[in-house]
C-alpha cells in the first residue's frame, strides 16, 4: 500500500475516490459566444479521506501534464497534457491516465462545443461531497462550488480540443 506523498509522487486509485463529471455551456464574458464547460472533481470518499484523496488527485494531474493552480493551459498548443475529449452522439468522454468519465451533453453543451471546437475543462482537486450521483444539481449549487476562489486556485484549468470518431 503506497500513500500520497507529493516529495515522490505515489498515490493509489483507491485514493483519489469517486471521481465526478458534470458539464455546462454559457455565454464567454470577454468573447461574447457559448462555450462548453465540464468539471470533474471527487466526492472525497477515497479510502485514506479527503486529505490523502485531494494529495494524490494533485499528483494525478502533474502526471497527466496539467498545472494545479496555474492558468488555463491550451493541450492544443501544450504537448504533454494526457487529457484527451471525445464528442459522440450525445456524450462527451473525458480520459486522463487514472480517469475515464462519460457525460450526456445536452443540445446547447454539445452546439457550443461543436462551434468553438474546445471545451473548457476544470478538474477541482478539492472534493465536493454533497454533489452526488444521481441528485440533481442546481445552477446555484454548481456557480456556488465553480467559482468558489478556494476551488478555483486549487484546481487545474484546460482547453481540450473536441474530438469525434471518424
Amino acid at each position: 500500500m503506497t500513500s500520497p506523498q507529493t516529495a515522490t509522487g505515489t498515490f493509489t486509485q483507491a485514493q483519489l475516490g469517486t471521481q465526478i463529471l458534470i458539464g455546462w455551456s454559457g455565454e464567454h464574458p470577454d468573447q461574447g459566444h457559448d462555450v462548453a464547460f465540464l468539471l470533474t472533481y471527487s466526492l472525497g470518499d477515497g479510502q485514506d479521506g479527503p486529505e490523502a484523496g485531494e494529495a494524490a488527485l494533485r499528483v494525478a494531474l502533474e502526471r497527466a501534464g496539467l498545472q494545479v493552480g496555474g492558468g488555463v493551459q491550451d493541450a492544443s498548443e501544450t504537448p504533454g497534457i494526457q487529457a484527451k475529449l471525445l464528442v459522440q452522439a450525445g456524450q462527451a468522454v473525458l480520459t486522463l491516465p487514472h480517469f475515464k468519465a462519460q457525460y450526456t451533453v445536452p443540445a446547447e453543451w454539445l452546439a457550443a462545443a461543436e462551434a468553438q471546437g474546445q471545451v473548457y475543462v476544470m478538474f477541482a482537486t478539492r472534493p465536493w461531497p454533497e454533489a452526488v450521483p444521481g441528485q440533481p444539481v442546481s445552477e446555484e449549487q454548481l456557480r456556488g462550488f465553480a467559482a468558489n476562489p478556494e476551488v478555483v486556485s486549487t484546481a487545474a484549468h484546460c482547453l481540450l480540443p473536441v474530438r469525434a470518431l471518424g
